[in-house]
């Protein structure tokens, strides 16, 4: 398709989204789908509900966030369920003001921007068309025109809730061209967009002594007086505030913490009552969710000045706190990095990974848990295996840091000194060491990090640094072990057979000399104990690849050496430990003879084909790693 085509096609659809009739004619829409006239919280609830959501044991991770919002399952899960649900189901939870807390850089900005582009285009939907009085300056529901008396017959018929009343604008309207006569009052399709100012608004403070109410409410029109004669004629108010605008939608409070205490009054009969005082008029109906955001010292602050106790009990706080799960920080940062121009330098597999260890280290609580420590924390939540752990323990770990994900080192600050590291001229690749050192070298102009709070970090960065020095050793590992498949094949049979035997309590025969022997204990320790088996989990483990060959058995298939991952991985840090001569001389001899030249080029080779390495990384990698074994 030409691009002509598709802007033809553009105008295509915006012609279907215009729609024009009678108060009549949206009765009978509303006939057909009650949906449409349902309230702004409800309407933001189907939205996110429509995305869907993925079941991850006895949480859900709710799509509609999960495409730019990395490690916040828990918060928009709460957020979903505790906020938008209720408040759907017009319960009370409705009637308060949505506040996001949480560290800087966190993503509530991010989260809020989803919810504006996300309504932007399901009012362009079928399921989330809406529609307001024309030429109403805030779009207001056209069922605001039933007089109170008529309203439960209506609701009853036709299966909605009417709440609000007409604003003073539509009132006279009203009044003087349609005699009263609601039915011939025009009503319009209305698409909400933020930039067009249409049921999406932002409230931004500046300097107190300049800031005007009437940024929120609207302001009187004084070139009109003249002609009309009064401040309290409709037709002499700009209704246009940002609570004004934002009806049928959502407006985002920025900063809400910081603004004038007059401001923040204006919002408690909004948020209780669904209306607000704006001129000389009567309290004026509107129908948004207003959501903001702040840092939890601002929260504390705001929380212990007694002359914001009213406000207190019409917020609902919900905390952002950071990503703790490494997977999901590499995201993030692999998200950012791709939005910029710099795609032409690699970054090499783990440098990422390393970066987001590190920083996910910052953000943890030391357990009280015995033989936990923050690698172990990090790992299980990263929903990793570790020995002698279960779910219910992570769960056990979030309970008792309240405060976790609240402090730490910030993504912005992160992908700003991996920014450092990709800017440099020279270099057309940057590995995890590269990373490291640009950390640490930017933590000395980290305007919040402390003397003390310097070294804790450092020693983050170390340990992020032997971390990267297990994962670069594997990578290793897996390459060379690659070239001698048919060893790792050889120890896996060899190994297997031990175990039928040991579970079986027979006896096997040697393969030389024919005479009955025990299993061999030795050999499946030193392979068990590559990941980390215990002597008393040893029959457990055994066990269970036991069961995993009677069931591919019962299939027609062959346990193989790919088919269990855990033991595949254990034979080949034997075979690796093993061959760990091998590697070393042919990671670091600087005259390598032809085999070793060879056994190199195979292993460079597999690096860049199969695990995302460049020629120079690749090169790099196994220098360092030929630097680690001679340590």
């Amino acid at each position: 398709m030409s691009l002509m085509d598709k802007l033809s096609k553009y105008r295509a659809e915006e012609g279907r989204l215009k729609w024009e009739g009678t108060f009549l004619d949206y009765l009978e829409l509303v006939k057909q789908n009650p949906l449409i006239a349902q309230h702004a919280h409800a309407r933001i609830y189907h939205m996110i509900q429509q995305a869907g959501f993925e079941k991850q044991g006895a949480s859900k991770k709710y799509t509609f966030f999960s495409e730019e919002l990395y490690g916040l399952e828990e918060s928009t899960q709460k957020l979903v369920e505790e906020y938008f649900l209720p408040a759907a189901k017009r319960l009370d939870v409705r009637k308060r003001l949505l506040l996001l807390m949480g560290p800087v850089s966190g993503g509530k900005s991010t989260l809020v921007t989803l919810l504006k582009k996300g309504l932007e285009r399901y009012s362009r939907t079928d399921q989330g068309a809406l529609y307001g009085i024309k030429g109403c300056p805030m779009h207001e529901e056209p069922m605001h025109l039933i007089p109170e008396v008529l309203r439960p017959e209506f609701e009853k018929e036709y299966g909605v809730t009417i709440e609000g009343n007409l604003c003073p604008v539509c009132r006279l309207r009203l009044e003087e061209e349609y005699q009263g006569e609601i039915e011939k009052m025009p009503v319009e399709r209305i698409v909400l967009s933020e930039e067009s100012r249409v049921g999406i608004g932002t409230f931004a403070p500046s300097d107190p002594k300049s800031q005007d109410i009437a940024d929120l409410t609207g302001s009187i029109d004084f070139s009109t007086i003249s002609q009309f004669g009064s401040e309290s004629d409709p037709r002499a108010y700009r209704f246009d505030g940002e609570l004004n605008k934002a009806n049928r939608g959502l407006m985002e409070f920025q900063e809400m913490l910081k603004c004038d205490e007059k401001f923040l009054w204006n919002l408690l009969s909004l948020t209780q009552e669904g209306n607000f005082k704006a001129g000389r008029f009567a309290l004026i109906s509107a129908d948004e969710l207003i959501v903001a955001h702040t840092n939890e010292t601002e929260y504390r602050n705001f929380i212990s000045n007694k002359k914001n106790e009213a406000l207190h009990s019409r917020i609902i706080v919900m905390k952002v706190p950071y990503n703790l799960k490494v997977s999901e920080e590499e995201k993030i940062y692999s998200k950012l990095i791709s939005r910029s121009d710099m795609q032409h330098i690699h970054i090499a597999p783990n440098a990422l990974q390393t970066a987001a260890i590190f920083s996910i280290l910052t953000r943890l609580e030391p357990s009280k848990k015995n033989g936990i420590d923050l690698l172990k924390k990090m790992y299980l939540y990263d929903g990793q295996n570790v020995e002698g752990y279960m779910d219910k323990d992570v769960q056990e770990l979030k309970e008792e840091a309240f405060n976790e994900g609240m402090f730490g080192i910030d993504p912005r600050y992160v992908i700003n000194r991996i920014s450092s590291a990709l800017i440099n001229e020279e270099k057309t690749c940057i590995n995890a060491l590269d990373i490291l050192k640009s950390l640490k070298e930017g933590l000395g102009q980290h305007a919040s990090i402390t003397k003390d709070e310097k070294e804790r970090m450092l020693g983050f960065i170390t340990t992020a640094r032997q971390e990267y020095d297990t994962l670069a050793k594997n990578e290793v590992q897996r390459a060379f072990v690659y070239s001698f498949e048919e060893s790792a094949k050889a120890l896996l049979d060899n190994y297997l057979d031990n175990v039928e035997a040991y579970c079986h309590g027979h006896r096997m025969k040697d393969p030389i000399t024919g005479e009955e022997m025990d299993p061999d204990e030795r050999l499946m320790r030193s392979i068990e104990e590559q990941i980390g088996i215990t002597e008393n989990s040893k029959r457990a483990f055994r066990e269970e690849i036991l069961i995993r060959i009677s069931l591919y058995a019962r299939k027609g298939k062959k346990f193989e050496y790919h088919t269990h991952e855990r033991l595949k991985e254990a034979i080949e840090k034997k075979l690796f430990t093993d061959l760990k001569d091998v590697v070393k001389i042919t990671t670091t001899s600087k005259l390598p003879d032809e085999n070793q030249l060879k056994r190199s080029n195979e292993v460079i080779k597999r690096l860049v084909e199969n695990h995302g390495y460049c020629s120079v990384c690749s090169n790099e990698l196994l220098k360092y790693v030929g630097s680690l074994l001679n340590r």
